[in-house]
């Protein structure tokens, strides 16, 4: 059973928290953990912002006494029967049972596991995972924890911290910064350097006009380029724009460097497939393609939260005859 919120630990973290509009350890412990926040976004569902906000808020930002003697970032019991590691740990009771994790990494993946496969957090896994609000009051909701103020606090700090970013990386919506990249290099057994270097040799110059990727009309755009610029200048209603090209973030701004369709995008592609190269995400590949997500999802049965192999063939059509690595 999951920890219930000593209003102590609350309250000590919330006096420290408000004391400094950014507080130092939480800024060390977003950059240590953001890397395994998005990996297990991109396995489970859970929400990146989410993962780091309840990490931060039970943890005290990796400093509380539970933290440093087990590895336990989440509060999680131990169940009846259980016989592995714990550590005791006075909470609703004196000397509870708590798990002991060998690696903080091992206690993020215990979390997930925890809400995916628990039928009372079942209808959070449909909200878009990009609604940190519904998933904060929906925690609340499901009866995670008893603090009245749980929801709000989980959005404060997604909030302070931009952690809503996280969420976006792990979709492929916004680039992935330093620290996680890192973390996938170094998981992966890639130098970050190759990885860039990958990436580098990887990109196409497009023209500045509007052309065509599977017989669809599309406009490249650099980062920075106000979308609503480019909605009037085809004629196009912003949100109309961003269901074209499967925008998860709502934005004014383009964050990085994409190419914008103006058309509907095609179920199918002409090309039988495409092979993955280092840093692609689900979202790049649709894109570069000219193919709806969804078709692509559907045809490789995999959710937007997968993350294809490098050298992985990844069908285009829905009868493509290929082997899949």
């Amino acid at each position: 059973m999951i920890k219930r919120y000593c209003f102590t630990v609350i309250l000590l973290f919330t006096l420290l928290f408000t004391r400094a509009q950014i507080n130092e350890a939480t800024v060390e412990y977003i950059k240590t953990y953001c890397g395994i926040a998005v990996e297990e976004m991109q396995r489970t569902g859970v929400p990146a912002s989410i993962k780091l906000a309840q990490g931060i808020l039970e943890s005290m930002s990796g400093q509380s006494p539970l933290v440093l003697k087990s590895n336990n970032h989440f509060g999680i019991k131990c169940k009846e029967g259980y016989n592995g590691p714990y550590v005791l740990h006075d909470d609703d009771r004196p000397k509870e049972r708590f798990m002991k994790y060998e690696t903080a990494e091992k206690s993020y993946r215990a979390h997930s596991d925890f809400l995916k496969n628990r039928s009372r957090y079942a209808s959070l896994f449909q909200l878009d995972p990009t609604d940190y609000k519904g998933w904060a009051y929906g925690l609340k909701k499901a009866g995670y924890a008893t603090n009245p103020k749980y929801p709000q606090l989980l959005i404060s700090l997604i909030e302070r911290y931009n952690l809503h970013e996280y969420t976006l990386m792990g979709l492929g919506q916004l680039a992935m910064n330093e620290e996680v990249s890192n973390y996938f290099a170094t998981k992966n057994g890639t130098s970050p350097s190759t990885i860039a270097t990958a990436a580098k040799e990887a990109e196409v110059s497009y023209p500045q006009e509007p052309f065509t990727i599977n017989n669809t009309k599309v406009v490249f755009v650099k980062a920075g380029t106000s979308l609503q610029s480019i909605a009037d200048k085809y004629n196009i209603p912003l949100e109309r724009l961003y269901d074209l090209n499967d925008f998860d973030e709502i934005t004014s701004v383009s964050s990085k460097d994409r190419l914008v369709y103006l058309q509907l995008k095609r179920t199918i592609s002409e090309k039988a497939y495409h092979e993955v190269k280092a840093g692609e995400t689900l979202y790049d590949i649709a894109q570069q393609e000219g193919i709806r997500l969804e078709s692509l999802l559907k045809y490789n049965r995999l959710s937007k939260f997968d993350k294809p192999a490098v050298g992985s063939k990844l069908k285009l059509q829905d009868n493509a005859d290929i082997a899949i690595n």
